[in-house]
């Protein structure tokens, strides 16, 4: 993607339907996707009203025509169910501003999507847990996002980027990255290599099932991270589920897995010393209570019952596609140093490991609160 000119943020800014006068912008967040601005703009008698502009990386989401259609349709939903609940929906899901032709996205002059949301005021993302709250409230606030969205029929939903979580479509690539070994990496790591070929069964559990209809497909987030949550100023509660880009079908345990995965490691996904990595039994146990209770009793007993499974599956995806960038070339995922993926895939193996020592805990925890 191009760097952002001064001209195709003057030309996105004309095109949507903003009140007011423009009186402040800025680039905003700590996003590494999309290019994030916001904008500040004088309301006759609302005062100073902020809205956040976007344009969208049309390099990882090659359909944000689609993409955008996902968000309008699920935000649209949330609001009606948000209504009825007697929340407050300028603040509880995100709107989208329409473009002066009634659109939800604008295309600009050199092919660049953008978009644009009311900005959700009183409210911050976190990027670090400050404290063992911030996990849960996070936990409640994407329960709740699934039990709003249960009854919205996932399958008329785009598929934003093609088989995200199909792990076992996974697998067969980093077979075929060893296989092919472009960069003779494969003979120093064959330890790894073994430890995803012993774990088949994991990369194929979730397909397996859903193919035989035990599982039902659900419109998942797919980007569960505490910073994809807006917290209450006030009351330090969870509020709004934010960045929809990867919004489709899904399944419920991935969301829930995905979660453990990040927050619940007591090191960083790219810690060199192992010893330091492990499942924080207590805050899975934290972040199951959330979920559950946020789910509101629409998730089946065999979802719950897979909540360990989830955590598992994520784990050593993650690892996986870790080992097999590194295998590759380090061509996706941006390093910062020499064997940084392999780092990366350890740690995440390691956490796998962790919670299979673990597994009888974790299924006893998750057992309590469904």
């Amino acid at each position: 993607m191009e760097k952002v000119t001064r001209e195709q943020r003057d030309e996105a800014i004309a095109n949507f339907q903003y009140e007011g006068i423009l009186t402040e912008e800025r680039p905003y967040g700590s996003g590494h996707i999309n290019d994030t601005y916001l904008l500040v703009f004088d309301v006759p008698e609302k005062g100073a009203v902020k809205v956040i502009l976007q344009r969208m990386n049309s390099d990882i989401f090659t359909k944000p025509v689609e993409l955008m259609e996902n968000i309008l349709n699920v935000t649209s939903y949330l609001r009606e169910r948000i209504i009825e609940n007697g929340g407050d929906p300028e603040r509880e899901t995100l709107n989208v501003i329409p473009t002066v032709d009634g659109k939800p996205y604008f295309v600009d002059s050199q092919g660049g999507y953008w978009r644009s949301y009311r900005f959700i005021t009183g409210a911050t993302s976190y990027d670090k847990v400050e404290k063992p709250d911030d996990f849960y409230q996070s936990a409640v606030s994407f329960g709740n996002f699934q039990r709003l969205l249960a009854d919205y029929p996932a399958e008329t939903l785009h598929e934003t980027i093609a088989g995200f979580h199909d792990t076992k479509a996974r697998f067969e690539v980093f077979k075929k990255a060893v296989a092919d070994d472009v960069c003779g990496r494969a003979a120093s790591v064959q330890k790894e290599i073994q430890f995803v070929l012993d774990h088949e069964d994991v990369a194929n559990v979730f397909g397996d099932m859903l193919a035989k209809g035990e599982l039902p497909l659900r419109v998942t987030h797919n980007d569960t991270k505490l910073n994809n949550i807006m917290i209450d100023d006030e009351t330090g509660k969870g509020i709004c589920v934010i960045d929809l880009d990867t919004v489709m079908p899904g399944l419920a345990m991935n969301d829930f897995g995905d979660s453990i995965r990040f927050g619940a490691s007591t090191a960083a996904e790219d810690e060199q010393d192992l010893s330091k990595v492990s499942c924080d039994m207590e805050l899975f146990d934290l972040y199951a209570k959330g979920y559950i209770k946020g789910c509101g009793g629409k998730l089946t007993e065999k979802e719950i019952e897979m909540m360990p499974m989830g955590a598992k599956v994520m784990t050593f995806e993650c690892g996986m596609r870790f080992l097999t960038d590194y295998l590759q070339g380090d061509h996706y995922f941006k390093i910062h140093r020499e064997n940084h993926n392999l780092d990366r895939c350890r740690t995440q193996f390691k956490l796998v490991e962790d919670m299979e020592a673990k597994w009888d805990t974790m299924q006893e925890i998750i057992k309590k609160y469904s």
